[in-house]
């Protein structure tokens, strides 16, 4: 049976380009999973990030929700210990009376930002030790039966917006075996524990009111073009501008060259860096359904969510559609 397919969108802001470019880009990408057959798409939250303007989550998915119709979009994920549970219950709430049965509440526990940016968000140091009693708190509100007494979640209350763990260590898989809820793995950049919590996770998954079975979703990223030298090409543009955003940050960072770059991806910080980004599809539509077949297979997910990570956006757009049109009568 061919495997869902769903994706992960940064909002990206390319050089040279606006937030309001990169927004205009994240609809046009979601209208065309949703032309393709994709599952959903997700948003992540993000902070101080001059590349990346997914940071007001809830705001972006309602904005993407009212120019598409049918696909299913949410968060990949909301930072619960950035925010109170009620908060996060409203405005999920919210999304989901506009949009009725399309809104997922994907659920991190990390800042999404340095721990300067975490301090100006207010952020708690010991919020992340709440992580699990706040996922409780806030699904309780989601389902009318709020844990705080006189307090509801208004709109939210009775919504059921389904819960989603994110993770990229035990931690994650721990806990959504624990509740019974879908976990969504962090491959794409965070490879190193992907084996041994999918193993957690299938192993002590426990049925609940959400989820009979386990239902774990594996991320990877991809470029997918007709050419396999332009997806290599386009590969390598896109590692050289990680390696860029990790290495120099701030106004007076130096400008690095594509040489430089390189000589430093030989290094053991760069290679690091580098493996950050293992589960990488690179390459023709054959191809890439090769790679993501056997990566279904040797990780046995129930759904793959894929980084679409050219620079360019039309090559983008063509990435989303190749990878569509190749898995259609995939089989795992």
């Amino acid at each position: 049976m061919s495997i869902p397919l769903s994706i992960l969108d940064l909002a990206p802001i390319a050089p040279g380009h606006t937030v309001r470019e990169s927004f205009a880009a994240s609809v046009a990408l979601a209208q065309t999973a949703e032309r393709h057959g994709y599952a959903r798409v997700w948003y992540a939250e993000h902070h101080n990030m001059p590349t990346i303007a997914s940071s007001a989550t809830s705001v972006l998915v309602g904005y993407i929700a009212a120019h598409t119709s049918t696909i299913r979009l949410g968060s990949g994920g909301v930072m619960l210990p950035n925010h109170s549970p009620l908060t996060i219950a409203e405005q999920f709430g919210t999304l989901a009376e506009l949009f009725p049965d399309r809104i997922d509440l994907g659920l991190g526990r990390a800042p999404g930002s340095d721990q300067t940016t975490a301090r100006a968000m207010r952020r708690d140091p010991r919020a992340s030790d709440q992580f699990p009693q706040d996922v409780l708190e806030l699904q309780a509100y989601l389902r009318g039966e709020s844990i705080i007494p006189g307090v509801q979640a208004v709109p939210g209350a009775g919504t059921n917006v389904p819960l989603y763990i994110l993770g990229s260590s035990l931690f994650g898989a721990q806990l959504a075996a624990a509740l019974g809820l879908p976990y969504a793995f962090a491959s794409h950049f965070a490879p190193d524990a992907l084996h041994e919590a999918i193993a957690t996770y299938r192993r002590d998954f426990q049925p609940s009111h959400q989820l009979a079975e386990p239902h774990l979703i594996v991320a990877a990223n991809v470029i997918a073009a007709e050419d396999g030298a332009d997806a290599a090409h386009q590969f390598e543009t896109t590692r050289r501008s990680r390696v860029r955003s990790m290495i120099a940050r701030g106004p007076s960072a130096p400008d690095y060259s594509d040489d430089q770059i390189d000589a430093f991806l030989t290094t053991p910080e760069g290679r690091n860096i580098a493996n950050m980004m293992r589960y990488t599809a690179v390459g023709t539509p054959a191809e890439i359904r090769v790679w993501l077949e056997d990566f279904a297979a040797s990780t046995n997910a129930d759904e793959l969510i894929l980084a679409h990570q050219s620079r360019d956006v039309a090559d983008r757009l063509r990435s989303v559609e190749l990878t569509a049109e190749a898995m259609s009568g995939a089989t795992v």
